[in-house]
């Protein structure tokens, strides 16, 4: 049996990297749309005063191979030489059986010169962060970036061995508010409001019936760049989303990554989840339902969230201190859109659909923030339920919030108060509260603390711009 020549690889690395003979070549994806999240990624990953690595991490369709072709486009912008920029996805088969410094090998500049290397979907090389670690001592002068689509694969041999020397940085789907501005509408339905008294920043929707439209758009497809800006993808949202994203991630990458051979049991188990997100549940809830043990599950689910498709939430009871053992939990699907392609779309009349959505919507907007492992949900005998709570390192509530698709606070302000009523009355460390609606927007007191009722889509918005407007890479470079 023929082995790859040397000479085949350096005709598919000149192909992968055509800037290095045409200085004429101009990078495609420099002029597409950019991430809001490209300008804090780019000045962590060319910053040449912090010898460490920066490893992308993110969902499948999220943008990463198109930000790292940015990246390259900015680093010859500020003067790295074409030749001195190598671009390789690890899964290439091509590459199969190369070590990462082999690659190196193949820049055909100087290695010993200012440079840049990019491992795109690097979790697929056996023990990467060993062999990252080393580069990253034995190169000084080249920056090294490089990108997966399994979280937390990644991330633990990231924190493991990389400590010191690789940097993490999130890119999650699209939030609401890129949405909007990848279709050119958020001036159309949001406006900045300025308050003279108050430094926080402050919006309000200008057209509320269309921002809900658009929001049920985002909810069924809006999670993926190119599902927005590609009109025949955007058509075929569905089958997009289910064969591009779902099926590779379940069939390819975590049996792949985690050996794993029950592939049917695994594609169960994500179908139920994703058809009862933000449902509370418990892992011998789902064994007596699906016939597969609770050590199995688990193992599922911790699988299932490191490749972005879930996002699992610990509850806390009304004192606001976790159980020694997690019984409850959520799951929220990382994003909304994936339900729409398992079963089907929301429709503007189903009011109990959108609003289950809602939920994994809002939740999928924190993921970029300091806070979001912060985020609990709260409950309690009696029915006692609140939907959102942030406890700061003093593991004291300070906010709360409650998620609704409804206008019904008009006629049972009450009922749809109980849960954060009760807890402001037990926790004075509570500051704010919030109540989503569909359309209202208002300002109430609760035993002297406020109470917003914003509507939902407009939340959604808001959280996605001020999370992306101060990004927080939160580096330690001690």
């Amino acid at each position: 049996m023929a082995t790859i020549s040397e000479h085949g690889v350096q005709i598919r690395i000149a192909r992968d990297n055509p800037w290095w003979n045409d200085p004429d070549y101009k990078i495609p994806e420099a002029a597409s749309p950019r991430r809001v999240y490209f300008g804090p990624f780019s000045q962590l990953a060319l910053n040449e005063q912090i010898s460490r690595a920066t490893i992308l991490l993110g969902p499948r369709r999220v943008g990463k191979t198109h930000m790292l072709k940015q990246l390259i486009f900015e680093a010859i912008e500020k003067g790295f030489s074409r030749q001195q920029i190598i671009y390789v996805s690890i899964d290439t088969p091509i590459y199969s059986g190369m070590t990462l410094e082999a690659i190196v090998n193949l820049l055909p500049g100087d290695r010993n010169a200012r440079s840049l290397v990019i491992f795109d979907e690097i979790q697929y090389l056996r023990n990467w962060e060993i062999h990252l670690k080393d580069l990253v001592d034995s190169y000084k002068n080249i920056k090294f970036v490089a990108s997966g689509s399994a979280s937390a694969a990644l991330k633990l041999k990231s924190e493991e061995s990389g400590a010191g020397r690789f940097s993490d940085f999130m890119l999650p789907p699209l939030t609401f508010y890129e949405f909007l501005l990848f279709l050119g509408e958020e001036a159309q339905y949001v406006e900045e409001k300025y308050i003279a008294s108050d430094e926080k920043n402050h919006y309000q929707a200008t057209d509320i019936a269309g921002l809900n439209d658009r929001f049920i758009d985002y909810l069924n497809f809006g999670g993926y760049p190119e599902a927005v800006v590609n009109p025949i993808v955007r058509e075929n949202a569905e089958q997009f989303i289910r064969n591009d994203i779902i099926e590779k991630v379940l069939l390819k990458d975590l049996p792949a990554l985690y050996g794993i051979t029950r592939i049917q049991e695994l594609n169960h188990i994500f179908a139920h989840l994703a058809f009862n997100a933000g449902s509370e549940t418990n892992f011998e809830t789902i064994s007596s339902q699906s016939g597969i043990s609770k050590p199995t599950i688990r193992r599922y689910i911790e699988y299932l969230e490191s490749a972005f498709l879930v996002i699992k939430i610990s509850n806390v009871d009304d004192v606001c201190k976790p159980g020694l053992r997690e019984r409850n939990f959520k799951i929220y699907l990382n994003n909304p859109s994936m339900r729409a392609a398992l079963f089907a779309p929301a429709e503007k009349n189903d009011s109990q659909l959108i609003g289950q959505l809602t939920e994994c919507a809002i939740f999928s907007q924190w993921q970029h923030s300091t806070a979001f492992n912060r985020l609990k949900y709260a409950r309690w005998r009696n029915d006692g339920e609140v939907d959102i709570v942030y406890l700061p390192t003093s593991k004291k509530p300070a906010w709360i919030g409650e998620i609704k698709w409804s206008d019904a606070m008009t006629r049972k302000w009450g009922e749809m108060t109980y849960g954060l009523t009760h807890l402001i009355k037990k926790h004075k460390s509570i500051r704010s509260a919030f109540l989503t609606s569909k359309t209202i927007k208002s300002n109430s007191q609760i035993e002297g603390v406020t109470l917003e009722v914003i509507p939902s889509a407009l939340y959604c918005y808001i959280v996605g711009r001020n999370i992306t407007r101060t990004l927080d890479i939160n580096i330690d470079f001690d």
